[in-house]
């Protein structure tokens, strides 16, 4: 693997934005644009950022729209802030030239950062989720996923993440908050507020709760949320009604009761839903087989989690995942895949 370009150092900040298939264009327009306005709000180039694909070809986001970008991998100029951009694919396109390259630019210094579910890029190449440094942040719904894969990270429930030169972010409008500051770092908290103010954006701390229903404190510590939570901490093992009543310090009458009438139905049919689009997930993000699936969301038998699963979803988790990858592949070079397609004709 090539080491950093050595091009002239840039004489303000650079940022190297970097994309891969299926990845959230939301979050890349929000992080470009904040830099974007710092430049122009203050009238002097303030930061340099570069768009970065593996290939230099354009990359399709998640929303279908393809995105033109400045420099292959290997012909990115060095930078200060590295972050990379995943969203519904995150381990299926990470290359050993992706890994090698976050590696030396950890190694010199720079800040890395994942935004969505880039954390599992960077926890593959050892740079974040360490021993030393267990702690991040990705997007809530890749939470199970990654710890299956990652089981001595410490995935924590906020917004984003920035400690020991490393920036995690769950991704979506957070991505704005990290931008800022990461920018405030670099010039100041007036500049980030004043952003925050051209977005018409309300900056969160960290620490921030990823997912808050538009909920009250109260509500959200009330027992049917308290609820949802100990069971999505509890997939591989499910607990039963009595161990969730003891958890939780209510009845088993109690927890029925309360359970079928804000949530409408039995806490045990709630915990086969969860343990059902927790599987959903691990098929979405993962190439995990059928069984290692079953087993990480409590079924012992494989065959008993695929009949629950079609009942749910109307496909087995076989045929879920092969129409899900079908059309992904379909959205990769279009055009080509339609002359794949079209009857062969006769050469005149």
């Amino acid at each position: 693997m090539s080491e950093p370009q050595t091009n002239p150092p840039s004489p303000c900040p650079r940022f190297n934005l970097i994309v891969e298939p299926e990845f959230p264009l939301n979050a890349l327009i929000l992080a470009s644009d904040a830099l974007r306005i710092a430049n122009q709000n203050s009238g002097r180039r303030l930061f340099d950022w570069s768009f970065v694909s593996f290939s230099g070809e354009p990359v399709r986001a998640s929303n279908g729209m393809w995105f033109g970008v400045d420099h292959a991998i290997d012909a990115m100029p060095s930078a200060d802030v590295y972050l990379l951009f995943e969203g519904n694919l995150p381990t299926q396109h990470t290359s050993r030239a992706l890994l090698g390259h976050l590696r030396t630019a950890a190694r010199f210094g720079a800040m890395i950062g994942g935004v969505d579910t880039g954390a599992f890029a960077l926890a593959q190449a050892g740079i974040i989720g360490t021993e030393d440094d267990p702690e991040l942040a990705l997007h809530w719904e890749a939470v199970p996923t990654f710890q299956e894969r990652f089981p001595n990270t410490e995935l924590k429930d906020q917004i984003y993440l920035i400690a020991n030169n490393r920036a995690h972010c769950a991704g979506g409008v957070a991505t704005l908050d990290m931008m800022l500051d990461l920018i405030a770092r670099f010039n100041g908290q007036a500049l980030a507020n004043e952003i925050a103010n051209a977005l018409i954006h309300t900056r969160r701390d960290p620490e921030t709760k990823q997912r808050g229903d538009g909920l009250s404190e109260v509500e959200v510590n009330a027992l049917p949320l308290r609820l949802v939570r100990l069971m999505e901490q509890n997939l591989d093992f499910p607990l039963s009604l009595a161990e969730l009543s003891a958890e939780l310090g209510v009845s088993q009458r109690t927890l029925s009761r309360v359970c079928k009438r804000t949530l409408g139905q039995s806490p045990m049919r709630l915990y086969l839903h969860i343990r059902l689009q927790a599987a959903r997930n691990f098929l979405f993000y993962e190439e995990f087989t059928i069984k290692t699936v079953a087993v990480a969301c409590g079924f012992s038998y494989p065959a008993v989690f695929s009949r629950v699963f079609k009942q749910q979803f109307g496909q087995t988790p076989r045929e879920f995942r092969a129409k899900l990858r079908e059309n992904q592949n379909l959205a990769v070079r279009p055009e080509i895949q339609r002359l794949i397609s079209r009857p062969a004709t006769s050469a005149t």
